[in-house]
């Protein structure tokens, strides 16, 4: 099958580019911008890349077009298929038609926490010898791929982050409902996504739906902490069930142990600071068990785990000064990274936060009262509002000296770098590639002090 893939760069869209050429299928596809790093990926397997959305593009006559979320009507390209009445599908729906059918898919949704947990799963499945498929918004560092399709068998384990967004401009759903889990992991629940939910509920309904299709025989792994997941639980639930987080669940003991039903497996040794990726692990743990990997040998793989790439990832030091990015851009997965970094510095070293309200929520303002609260673990916090209507610099005065905006990234980085001295922890927080900051601020930070421009 050769199938043209509308809006390929984005991370879920490329990823299943990646699985399509990988079991075999023709793949092409195009992009308002062509961009590194999914671009340099798709080009690496032999997937060409047209720039653009012409209608031209017709003339690849493939079998079918595979259309991503950011695809909207008036695009000249999807109006020229539907003008030829040409065969169309969701990402989501040809994944599930072509990859997911007939394997055991172990979905991990959630607001919070997707990526890591989904890499964690993964990871334990692989180090567990069951060569699982996966596709993960993210780079996991111990796959260096964020999709692989596994080994082919019916009932055969496929991870997936499973996202709530909407599916495409022709269907509505949130995009975990087409993912039928077997498995299903509900890391938290938020409002988010301004932009296309009027509120909590709204989210909390499609999160109900796929837990409607969740088999009697299979498994929903909630946050027992979270009260949103409650409810979502409380509308109707007819599959087997464990909570993490609690003690009538999966948690850790004092000494820092997995338990479970006053069972305990062992210690849980993780590279990655922070309680909410302790509630991630124990996750990932309980969700591998009921893929048949046992809590001994998932927490043994844990213990190897890297982390995934933009999730307080260490991108260099220089005059003593660490630059970290991260992919935090929600007021809680904000603080929750804030205070893991704090948490594992040594004591009075400084973190720097900066900060790109990039998301569409935070473009639209929906979360501007309770950014001041999220930085509360942060010397210092600095914002860019270049992309943005809403006074940033108003919301955030409550902060008083310690945070300063901007709306040019040069300026921004000289302030930093400014301010910078030897121990300090620089994190940069954002959903996009920030204009390349991290290096920007490493190149100055190597700069001798009387040099800086």
């Amino acid at each position: 099958m050769h199938i043209h893939i509308l809006g390929i760069c984005g991370t879920f869209m490329g990823g299943l580019a990646a699985l399509a050429r990988e079991a075999g299928h023709k793949v092409t596809g195009c992009d308002a911008n062509v961009y590194p790093p999914m671009s340099d990926q798709l080009k690496a397997l032999g997937i060409d890349l047209i720039e653009g959305y012409s209608p031209d593009q017709l003339r690849l006559k493939p079998d079918c077009f595979v259309i991503g979320n950011v695809i909207t009507r008036g695009n000249p390209l999807i109006e020229a298929i539907l003008d030829s009445n040409l065969d169309y599908v969701s990402g989501p729906q040809w994944l599930a038609d072509h990859v997911l059918r007939h394997r055991h898919v172990l979905a991990v949704a959630g607001t919070h926490g997707k990526t890591t947990t989904t890499s964690m799963l993964a990871w334990i499945l692989t180090h567990a010898g069951r060569e699982p498929g996966f596709l993960i918004g993210g780079v996991a560092q111990d796959f260096g791929v964020s999709a692989r399709l596994g080994r082919v068998n019916d009932g055969h384990p496929f991870v997936i982050e499973a996202d709530e967004y909407d599916t495409a401009f022709f269907d509505k759903r949130s995009k975990f409902v087409h993912y039928k889990p077997r498995t299903l992991v509900l890391n938290n629940l938020e409002y988010d996504h301004a932009d296309i939910f009027p509120d909590v509920a709204a989210i909390r309904r499609q999160f109900h739906h796929v837990v409607r299709i969740v088999p009697a025989s299979g498994r929903v792994i909630f946050n027992g902490t979270d009260a949103e997941i409650a409810e979502a639980l409380a509308m109707g639930c007819w599959s087997g069930r464990e909570a993490f987080g609690v003690e009538q669940g999966w948690h850790l003991t004092a000494d820092g142990r997995v338990d479970f039903g006053g069972e305990r497996f062992g210690d849980l040794q993780l590279e990655m600071p922070g309680q909410h990726n302790r509630l991630n692990a124990l996750a990932a743990i309980a969700a591998a068990r009921h893929a048949g990997v046992a809590p001994a040998e998932a927490i043994t793989a844990l213990a190897t785990f890297k982390g995934v790439k933009r999730r307080m990832e260490l991108r260099g030091e220089a005059r003593g000064v660490r630059v970290y990015d991260d992919f935090a851009h929600h007021p809680t997965a904000i603080a929750a990274t804030i205070t893991a970094l704090k948490r594992a510095v040594n004591p009075g070293e400084r973190i720097l936060a900066v900060f790109e309200p990039r998301s569409n929520t935070m473009k639209l303002g929906a979360m501007r009262a309770r950014l001041p609260a999220s930085f509360e673990d942060a010397a210092l916090a600095y914002s860019y509002s270049g992309g943005v209507s809403w006074d940033v610099a108003e919301a955030m005065r409550p902060l008083g000296e310690r945070a300063a905006d901007f709306r040019n990234i040069d300026d921004l980085v000289r302030a930093v770098v400014d301010n910078a001295h030897s121990g300090d922890h620089v994190l940069v927080m954002s959903n996009g590639g920030f204009g390349g900051i991290h290096d920007r601020l490493l190149k100055q930070l190597q700069l001798p002090l009387h040099a800086l421009p």
